[in-house]
């Protein structure tokens, strides 16, 4: 065999053993294959997180293709990824795509979840939109700021705390307290005794009370036959009864007119009441009865009788017929 012949053998040999490699790189790497038909679809997110190109794309576990490209938008605010999946795999429009990563610390992926698979299907170039993975950042973040407001909470019920135990469970106020237990539970003790009491008397003069209840009975019902025979009287007299109330009427009526005519200085009532020469005789003699009145409560009538002669003039004695000799003896 020839030098030439060997080398071009050997050349041969090594171009498919390269070629072997190639393929089998391509398939562990998660690329795919030059024989599989493929079509591709662009997904919107606000973040990939740790997505990176050639990841797998899984439908239920099972790889439908792969990430192809991750592209920032000029606006800065979002990323399309590029997927392109096998065509042997039908998509339909209602599945939601999620980035999801493979354990805690696993490689991320973007998972693809059927629901009523209906809307249509994906087709070349088609778009859908997908959800933020989990960011264990942001988690941490929130979670930081929540244990901190659970800090300041729990700081702000142990001052409450404090203040309830200085305030309210101090020595004074447990002492206060225990003397009002104490007052309760003799004032509990002395309504048991008064209870007893009562229970007692109630027991002792049961028949009297019995007897009252009896005689309250017999009342209510001479009551009610009281009742019942004024109803039968007011029925019975109810014409009598209307025309009493009418002549009430017309008495009202009349002395209404009396002293409309009274007020109008009409008869001798009017006269009295209009004509002050009248008016003023007659406050005269009521006055002059009340003088009198009084000086007989308090003399009596022999005493005004006496006064009154008391105060009659006395005659004059006569001239004595005696001489002045005589007068002088």
């Amino acid at each position: 065999m020839s030098k030439s012949r060997l080398e071009w053998k050997v050349g041969v040999f090594v171009f498919i053993g390269l070629a072997l490699l190639a393929g089998l790189l391509l398939e562990f790497s998660k690329g795919l294959t030059f024989f599989r038909p493929t079509y591709e679809i662009g997904l919107k997110a606000t973040n990939v997180g740790g997505l990176k190109s050639r990841a797998a794309v899984l439908m239920s576990g099972v790889q439908v293709g792969t990430v192809a490209d991750i592209k920032l938008e000029p606006d800065g605010k979002s990323v399309t990824i590029t997927l392109r999946l096998y065509k042997q795999f039908v998509i339909y429009k209602d599945a939601k795509f999620i980035i999801d990563q493979s354990g805690f610390l696993g490689d991320q992926y973007v998972a693809i979840q059927p629901t009523n698979n209906g809307g249509g299907i994906f087709h070349d170039q088609d778009q859908a939109r997908a959800d933020p993975p989990f960011n264990l950042q942001d988690f941490t973040r929130s979670a930081t700021g929540f244990i901190l407001r659970i800090d300041e909470t729990v700081k702000r019920l142990d001052d409450a705390l404090a203040d309830v135990t200085r305030l309210v469970l101090n020595p004074e106020t447990l002492t206060n307290l225990s003397m009002a237990v104490a007052n309760l539970r003799g004032f509990s003790e002395r309504a048991l005794v008064v209870a007893d009491n009562v229970n007692g008397l109630l027991v002792t003069n049961s028949p009297t009370i019995a007897h009252s209840a009896s005689n309250l009975v017999v009342f209510s019902e001479q009551l009610n036959q009281f009742a019942d025979g004024l109803n039968g009287v007011l029925a019975t007299n109810r014409e009598g009864i209307h025309a009493v109330v009418d002549n009430i009427e017309s008495s009202s009526e009349t002395l209404k007119g009396l002293l409309h005519s009274v007020q109008g200085g009409k008869g001798l009532a009017g006269d009295l009441l209009s004509n002050e020469e009248i008016a003023t005789n007659v406050s005269q003699i009521a006055q002059n009865l009340s003088i009198t009145t009084s000086n007989l409560n308090r003399l009596g009538l022999w005493g005004i009788l006496w006064q009154h002669k008391a105060s009659q003039p006395k005659e004059a004695p006569a001239p004595s017929l005696k001489t002045p000799k005589a007068a002088s003896e």
